[in-house]
């Protein structure tokens, strides 16, 4: 690219499509604005809302079509947008495939239903509730028991900058080491939450599996997937070696620094979600119901 040169702007080159356009063809396509993704604005909270829930059945179909579901296991939380100290849920022991936007279940941090007929999964609300009071910035949290996830947190450590993907979680994520069983008392919640941190965005719960959050429900599940898959990537690599990861051939913090600042943000992980969502709302739009 030429010193100084615009990326994603209109040419300035005039030019006709021989067999596809006429001139005036190729004027109207030269006025046409250039759709980059980016956070969407909404006429009203009500909008906002169903456009959230949709957001999340998907996503919900997306780690069922995976094969991250697992029994009654697994749960996906994101803010309301009008009642900041609420939150939806998906429903106790529904099976992920299955789940239409309308099946979510609203309910508050002392874990009373506000709207919606069935109860709940415990852990989701006990960690959920945590997070979403420690961390205000934080609208949606993502754990399941992924096969990945869960065989790499035995080992009790970070991934490692290995690949560009990884770098997407490079010094930003962490370890929970104190697995003490189900998370069921709000003791255990606060050791978790203060794992994750103050800004970390993706937590190992060790012996368990992975937590992902966002600041939109389409980062925190884009980070769940690339961070399955890293982990997959990771236990491949260590496989292969004959020292494991110590023989690993790592990229520079600093490289590693420079790529998250280009992967690892919020604008980055909405976008990469967006081919997934696109794609699993053809292939079940009733998740949209």
């Amino acid at each position: 690219m030429s010193g100084g040169a615009a990326i994603f702007l209109r040419s300035k080159r005039k030019v006709i499509l021989t067999g596809l356009e006429t001139e005036a063809d190729a004027r109207a396509a030269e006025k046409a604005p250039v759709i980059i993704p980016t956070f969407p604005t909404f006429k009203d909270v009500h909008t906002q809302r169903m456009h959230m829930k949709q957001k999340l059945a998907a996503g919900f179909r997306l780690l069922a079509k995976f094969g991250w579901d697992e029994g009654v296991a697994g749960h996906m939380t994101f803010r309301d947008p009008e009642y900041p100290d609420l939150f939806w849920v998906n429903a106790f022991g529904q099976y992920f495939g299955h789940i239409k936007a309308s099946d979510l279940i609203l309910i508050d941090h002392e874990g009373s239903i506000v709207r919606g007929t069935r109860t709940v999964n415990k852990a989701a609300f006990v960690i959920h509730a945590a997070i979403h009071k420690a961390r205000p910035e934080v609208f949606c949290a993502v754990h399941t028991h992924s096969i990945y996830g869960r065989t790499f947190s035995t080992f009790g450590r970070k991934l490692l900058p290995i690949t560009q993907d990884a770098c997407a979680f490079f010094e930003a994520h962490s370890v929970y080491e104190d697995f003490g069983g189900v998370v069921f008392d709000e003791a255990e919640a606060q050791r978790l939450t203060t794992a994750l941190g103050p800004t970390n965005k993706c937590l190992i719960l060790q012996n368990h599996g992975l937590l992902t959050t966002g600041k939109t429900i389409d980062e925190a599940i884009w980070a769940f997937i690339s961070m399955e898959r890293c982990c997959q990537s990771q236990l491949l690599a260590e496989a292969a070696l004959p020292n494991g990861y110590k023989d690993l051939k790592l990229i520079s913090d600093e490289v590693a620094r420079s790529v998250f600042r280009n992967i690892g943000n919020a604008q980055a992980g909405y976008a990469q979600f967006q081919p997934m969502y696109d794609m699993i709302i053809r292939e079940q739009p009733d998740c949209l119901e």
